[in-house]
C-alpha cells in the first residue's frame, strides 16, 4: 500500500515542496531522497496524506534515510524562515542529525536526580519568560537540575566546552543527557536533558518541560551567516507554543532579552560577590603621545607571579584620535562612538556625522592617533615583566604556557583560570564603530569575570581606559549591569537601533532591485547604499519588517538578507 506525501527538497532556491507515492510505513518529518529533474536529492516530510493535483502521475520517492525532525520542529522552521527572511530548507537542515537514524533507544526511566532546592532558579522558571542574572562566577548547574524536575528540558550553551562540564555533572547527577548534535536519535526518543551549543535550540525533545538559555548575552548564540537566527529566539519561540516556561541567564542582558521577559536576580551583596575586583586605571593623566598602554599599575601585576591575562582586542591595528593638549578621546558628539581622520574633519564610524577637528573637551585643533598591536604589545610586556610572555589570537593553535599571556579575546576562551586578566586599552572596545559596542564590551567584561572568579577568590580586572565615567566602567566596577543597560536603552532609542526598532542589512547584486518596492511602503524605511553597495531597512517592530521582507519577491541573483545581524 502506498501513500501521498509531500516532501520540501532540499534546495533554499525551490520555494514550494512536491508530491511524491511512499510506503505506508512513512512518517512525518522523515528524511528521504526523491526524484527531481533527473537527479537524486535529499528532502524531508513535511506532510502524510496529501491531496495530490487530480491527474498528475506521482513519482515514488526513492530512499527513506532515516529519522528526521519532529512535527513541531518543522512548523517552527516556516516561522523561522519569516522571522529570518530565510528559506525553510536552511532551518531544517540544522535541526536535522549529522548522520542517517534508521532508529531510536528507548526512553529514559523517570528523572532522580538528588539535589538541594534552588529558590532563585525555581522563582525563574515559575514566572514563564524570564531573564535571571545571574554573577559570572554563580554556579549554572543548580538552574539545569531545577529545570529537569518540571520534565524534559533543554539547555543551549554559549560553549562546547561548558556544554561537556555541564553535561558531565547532569549525568553525575543521575539524568539521562543527550549531547546535541551527537546524541540525536538519543534526543529525538527522549532525554532528561538535551543539551548544546547554538544548534541546540533546534534539538528534538519529546515532551518538552522547560528551555534554558546559558549566557544570552554571548554573540555566539547568533547565527553570522544569512539568515542570522538567534538561539534565544528560537529557544523562546519553542518555548511559548510549548507553553513552557523560557529561562535566559546572563550576568549583562542584552537589551533583546530585557525587552521581552522579567528580570529574576540575587540580592545586592551576593551579586556583588560574583564579581571579581576591579581596578580602574585612568590614563588621562599621562602622556597621550607615548606609544605604549603600559600603566605602573599593570607593570606591578605582570610582575607579581601571578597569572595574567592581558587582552588588546585585534591583531591589527586599531586607531583612536587622541587630543594633544588635554588627553580626551575623540568621540562622537551624537552616538560617542570614536571618529576617525578625515579631509579637514572628523567622521563617526558609527552614524557618519562629521564636524571640524576640534577637541570636544578643550577646544584645540590638534588630534594624535593611537596604534597598538598584539605582537608588539607581547615584545613589550616581555620586557617589562622580566619573564615569557605567550601570544595568542585566533590563529594560534595552542596556548603557551607562560606566567603572562597576551591576545586578542579568544585569549579568554582559550584559557581555563587566571589569577588577573588586564584590558590594556578598553577604550578601543567602548568606543568601536558598531551600534552593539557598549554590550559587546559588557560581553568581554563578563567572560573576564568569570575567568578569574569573584572577590571571595582574590580574582581581579584591571582596566586601562581614559573614560573611567563611562557607564559599562562603572557597571563593572560597581557589579550593577543595569547602569549600563539604562544608558544604552536611551543611544539605541535615539540611533533607531534594536530593540527601539527592527532592521535588516541586505546586500548583494540585487539588493536594490529587491529593495525598490519597499521604498513606497510608509511603514518601512530603506537607506542607502552605503559605499559598499548595501542597504539598511529599518521598521518600528519586529513583525512589520519581516511581514514586509516577506512579500516582497525576489529577483535573481545572491541576495544577502541579514535581521537584526549583531555586528552592524
Amino acid at each position: 500500500m502506498t501513500r501521498v506525501v509531500r516532501v520540501r527538497i532540499d534546495e533554499p532556491a525551490l520555494g514550494k515542496p512536491f508530491d511524491y507515492s511512499a510506503p505506508d510505513d512513512i512518517r512525518f518529518g522523515d528524511l528521504v531522497r526523491v526524484e527531481l529533474h533527473g537527479r537524486r536529492v535529499a528532502g524531508w516530510v513535511v506532510e502524510v496524506d496529501a491531496q495530490p493535483p487530480p491527474g498528475v502521475a506521482l513519482k515514488p520517492i526513492a530512499k527513506v534515510t532515516g529519522w528526521g525532525p519532529p512535527a513541531d520542529i518543522v512548523d517552527l522552521a516556516a516561522w523561522a524562515s519569516w522571522r529570518w527572511a530565510g528559506q525553510v530548507p536552511h532551518f531544517l537542515r540544522t535541526a536535522s542529525a549529522p548522520n542517517a537514524v534508521r532508529g531510536l533507544p528507548p526512553p529514559p526511566s523517570p528523572a532522580r536526580a538528588q539535589t538541594v532546592e534552588d529558590p532563585l532558579a525555581a522563582d525563574a522558571l515559575a514566572r514563564g519568560r524570564t531573564v535571571l542574572r545571574l554573577p559570572p562566577s554563580a554556579d549554572l548547574f543548580p538552574l539545569l537540575v531545577q529545570a529537569a524536575r518540571l520534565g524534559p528540558s533543554l539547555v543551549v550553551c554559549s560553549s562546547h566546552a561548558q556544554e561537556r562540564h555541564l553535561a558531565a555533572r547532569l549525568q553525575r547527577a543521575g539524568l539521562t543527557v543527550a549531547a546535541h548534535p551527537r546524541d540525536w536519535a538519543r534526543a529525538r526518543g527522549g532525554a532528561h536533558v538535551v543539551i548544546g551549543a547554538r544548534a541546540a535550540a533546534w534539538a528534538p525533545v519529546p515532551d518538552l518541560a522547560a528551555v534554558v538559555v546559558l549566557d544570552e548575552h554571548e554573540e555566539v548564540h547568533q547565527e553570522e551567516a544569512a539568515p542570522t537566527w538567534h538561539a534565544r529566539d528560537v529557544a523562546a519561540e519553542r518555548a511559548a507554543r510549548a507553553g513552557v516556561p523560557c529561562v535566559v541567564s546572563s550576568p549583562c542582558p542584552s537589551l533583546a532579552a530585557l525587552a521581552w521577559g522579567p528580570v529574576v536576580s540575587p540580592s545586592r551583596t551576593a551579586e556583588r560577590a560574583g564579581w571579581p575586583v576591579v581596578d580602574v586605571v585612568d590614563r588621562r593623566r599621562e602622556d597621550p603621545l607615548r606609544s605604549d598602554l603600559y600603566s605602573e599599575r599593570l607593570v606591578e601585576l605582570v610582575r607579581s607571579g601571578q597569572r595574567v591575562v592581558c587582552v588588546l582586542n585585534r591583531k591589527g591595528r586599531a586607531a583612536l584620535l587622541v587630543c594633544a593638549a588635554c588627553a580626551e578621546l575623540a568621540r562622537c558628539e551624537r552616538c560617542d562612538a570614536a571618529v576617525s581622520m578625515g579631509e579637514g574633519v572628523v567622521a563617526c564610524r558609527r552614524c557618519a556625522a562629521t564636524r571640524p577637528v576640534v577637541c570636544q573637551a578643550c577646544g584645540a585643533g590638534r588630534l594624535k592617533q593611537r596604534r597598538i598591536g598584539v605582537a608588539r604589545a607581547r615584545e613589550d610586556l616581555e620586557r617589562l615583566a622580566r619573564v615569557p610572555v605567550g601570544e595568542v589570537t585566533g590563529d594560534s593553535t595552542e596556548v603557551p604556557a607562560t606566567p603572562v599571556l597576551v591576545g586578542t579575546e579568544a585569549l579568554l576562551r582559550r584559557v581555563d583560570r587566571a589569577d588577573a586578566v588586564a584590558f590594556l586599552d578598553l577604550d578601543a572596545e567602548l568606543l568601536a564603530p558598531r551600534y552593539r559596542a557598549a554590550e559587546e564590551t559588557m560581553s568581554l567584561l563578563a567572560r573576564a569575570a568569570r575567568l578569574v572568579g569573584g572577590k571571595a577568590g582574590g580574582g581581579r580586572l584591571l582596566l586601562q581606559t581614559r573614560q573611567p565615567k563611562h557607564e559599562v566602567v562603572q557597571a563593572v566596577l560597581l557589579a550593577d549591569p543595569d547602569r549600563a543597560a539604562a544608558v544604552e536603552r536611551e543611544r539605541r532609542a535615539v540611533l533607531g537601533f534594536p530593540p527601539a526598532a527592527s532592521v535588516a542589512h541586505v546586500s548583494g547584486s540585487p539588493a536594490a532591485a529587491y529593495l525598490e518596492p519597499l521604498r513606497t511602503r510608509l511603514d518601512v524605511e530603506v537607506m542607502g547604499p552605503a559605499a559598499d553597495g548595501s542597504y539598511l531597512v529599518r521598521a518600528g517592530d519586529v513583525r512589520t519588517l519581516c511581514d514586509a521582507l516577506a512579500a516582497t519577491p525576489r529577483p535573481p541573483g545572491r541576495l544577502r538578507v541579514a535581521v537584526d545581524p549583531l555586528r552592524l
